[in-house]
């Protein structure tokens, strides 16, 4: 579906969406943590994936992998770019009338089948070493940079990255199991 949506085909490209929109979209409400966020990011996903299709290439990972960490650096960014802002508004602004809406939350049965992959990745999480686990968490849950995290945890960056990389490969493999 990636090759042909790089060619310009708009049905490949529907087809691509209607398989990955749900799993794109918690990436991205995981990292945002706000319903309206995450659809905004998600509608930017998909406009980088059609105008950028062709740079996905096939090198052992799968497609799936490089649709996850489109979505996740894009909502990253977001966020980041958002606290950017945060800092320039006052604090004593008015808030708007979003606090008062229904929560648009998940049902009983998403938050049931979501309790159950938090435990598997909680697991797996605890069998890192404590310093390898608390970047992961900071870095793919919170969106902190290799720069912020390496500086936080006084190590030079490449090490930082090795730690990721290394620590997502356990990850994996537990997860696996």
């Amino acid at each position: 579906m990636l090759a042909r949506t790089a060619m310009g085909d708009r049905a490949a490209f529907g087809d691509l969406y209607a398989a990955t929109s749900a799993k794109l979209f918690g990436v991205c409400l995981r990292v945002l943590r706000d319903r309206d966020r995450a659809e905004e990011v998600l509608q930017d996903v998909y406009v980088r994936i059609w105008n950028r299709a062709d740079r996905y290439r096939v090198n052992g990972l799968s497609p799936m992998t490089w649709l996850i960490t489109v979505a996740r650096n894009l909502a990253i960014d977001r966020l980041r770019s958002d606290r950017a802002a945060a800092r320039r508004i006052e604090p004593d602004a008015p808030v708007g009338d979003t606090e008062t809406l229904a929560d648009p939350g998940p049902g009983p049965e998403a938050q049931a089948m979501a309790a159950d992959e938090r435990a598997a990745v909680l697991e797996c999480l605890g069998q890192l070493e404590p310093d390898r686990e608390q970047a992961v968490r900071r870095a793919y849950l919170l969106g902190d940079s290799y720069a912020e995290l390496a500086s936080a945890f006084d190590v030079p960056l490449n090490t930082m990255r090795t730690w990721l990389r290394r620590s997502l490969m356990k990850l994996r493999e537990c997860l696996a199991q």
